[in-house]
């Protein structure tokens, strides 16, 4: 049997970025992931690289169990993490940029909603969740990965595809989205509570990541009016700063540029016709991907 040639080997790197993603919540950490699982490929000798039936396989077990070992040693992170923890946006690549290889899929699996719920499972819950529902791999090679039975992790991806189902409300059509981006946009700009009120659904949540790197209100916010008022004393305007429409995660989303540089990056859920969740993501090392 020959090697595997590099071409073979590398063609595998944008699956295992798009699943580390998915597992993390992060590219930078993704891509870490990745360059550990091909050093781990490549410190191997030539034969016990010739052993591996079916390399493919291989790189994606690995990946996801540093994946795992990561998603274990996160908890203790978080819990000396400033403020609230977002997962790392993703921006829509509309100039063709990004290498074809690190490309994300963009699909409902990484939508900012999405994420958050697979962030409040267990590592366990999170990997059998992702590497069945998602990616279709069977129970007894996702057993081999996290390291339960397969009956197992059968009930931990029940578990968390319960979680899923329960957080989500019919929301409206991707167009409708943009418009309510758009309106709230439009109302924030005019400094309007009342505008922005009813864009909002009345128990509708904000949340700020500034990682204790720049400032941002440390406290999720809740109920309307309050949501409404804080954004619009946010000093957002001040300086030349300019709002834009963007695809975030690929959803209708919202980024706050300074200079040409990305300062924020708002991703927003929706119930019904109104907007229930605004993700505000303010932490420099999370919007690495949005300096292009």
């Amino acid at each position: 049997m020959t090697e595997p040639g590099l071409d073979v080997i590398m063609s595998e790197r944008r699956q295992l970025i798009n699943l580390a993603y998915r597992l993390l919540g992060s590219l930078a950490d993704a891509e870490d992931v990745v360059q550990e699982t091909y050093a781990r490929w490549y410190a191997m000798t030539v034969d016990e690289r010739h052993a591996i039936e079916n390399p493919a396989a291989w790189l994606t077990r690995v990946a996801s169990r540093i994946c795992l070992d990561q998603l274990r040693s996160a908890r203790a992170r978080r819990e000396r993490y400033v403020g609230e923890w977002i997962p790392e946006p993703l921006p829509e690549d509309v100039d063709g940029t990004v290498d074809p290889a690190d490309r994300i899929t963009l699909d409902e699996s990484v939508n900012m909603a999405f994420l958050v719920v697979l962030d409040a499972m267990t590592p366990a819950e999170r990997v059998s969740f992702i590497l069945h529902d998602v990616f279709r791999y069977p129970f007894p090679e996702v057993a081999e990965i996290v390291g339960r039975t397969p009956a197992a992790c059968r009930q931990l991806a029940s578990s968390a595809r319960r979680r899923i189902r329960e957080s989500q409300s019919p929301t409206p059509p991707s167009a409708r989205k943009a418009e309510l981006v758009r309106a709230f946009k439009a109302a924030w700009e005019a400094t309007d509570i009342q505008a922005i009120v009813n864009l909002l659904d009345p128990d509708a949540t904000a949340v700020a990541d500034g990682g204790g790197l720049v400032s941002a209100f440390l406290d999720p916010i809740h109920g309307s009016t309050q949501v409404a008022r804080r954004f619009t004393q946010l000093p957002v305007f001040r300086h030349g700063r300019t709002i834009l429409e963007r695809t975030v995660n690929g959803q209708p989303g919202l980024v706050i540029e300074f200079e040409g540089k990305v300062e924020t990056v708002l991703a927003f859920d929706f119930a019904g016709d109104l907007i229930t969740n605004i993700w505000t993501v303010r932490n420099p090392e999370k919007l690495r991907p949005w300096m292009h």
